[in-house]
């Protein structure tokens, strides 16, 4: 009587490796952000047409200790009204920094927050920037006459300017850090911002020495 042979099984395949998590390296970061938030066309009309393709946060913040902090001293820019400014000049001042567009709906809803804690503050020594990102000159005008922004922004039409923070990348239009008196980055906010989250932030880096 012949053997009986049992039907070979197939193997079992190998589940495949998953790939390991790894950290976005900060420019790569940045350059998704530029290609994300404006496609090609930063001319429209303010509402976030001629290709824009919004990319919100979640208002995240991020606090960094003082040992673990990176500076950003090294920005330089034209600013709106056309003159050249460098963020070093502002050295041994607390400065809130702020990322924005005309056609971005949660930098207008977020504006007067923004204002009122620059207001608040600025007898103490704070300094505020903003950075309009992606957008045309007149409509980020616009933009600044119709919330009566009362701090200086540089005009950052191609990104260059928002590619000089590649060390703690503002990663979603709108978004917010503040540098301590050293200009180091002790917090970002990444989305839009609200008066009970920058103030306390402010004040906390106005208290170290």
């Amino acid at each position: 009587m012949s053997p009986r042979v049992s039907p070979s099984r197939p193997r079992a395949r190998r589940p495949a490796r998953t790939a390991r998590m790894t950290a976005v390296p900060a420019a790569a970061a940045l350059c998704a952000l530029l290609a994300g938030c404006a496609g090609s066309d930063a001319s429209g009309d303010g509402t976030g047409g001629g290709g824009n393709r919004f990319i919100s946060g979640d208002g995240n913040v991020t606090e960094y200790a003082p040992g673990g902090r990176k500076s950003v001293q090294d920005v330089t820019g034209e600013g709106l009204d056309g003159k050249p400014f460098k963020l070093a000049d502002l050295r041994g001042k607390v400065t809130v920094v702020n990322f924005w567009a005309s056609w971005c709906a949660p930098c207008r809803g977020e504006a007067p927050s923004l204002n009122q804690v620059y207001t608040e503050n600025k007898p103490k020594g704070v300094e505020f920037l903003g950075v309009n990102f992606k957008d045309a000159k007149d409509n980020a005008k616009a933009f600044e006459r119709r919330f009566k922004v009362a701090y200086p922004s540089l005009f950052d039409a191609d990104g260059r300017v928002t590619l000089a923070f590649r060390e703690v990348p503002p990663s979603a239009v709108p978004s917010t850090l503040v540098l301590d008196r050293q200009g180091r980055v002790t917090a970002r906010i990444i989305g839009a911002t609200t008066y009970s989250k920058l103030g306390p932030l402010v004040t906390k880096a106005l208290a170290e020495k």
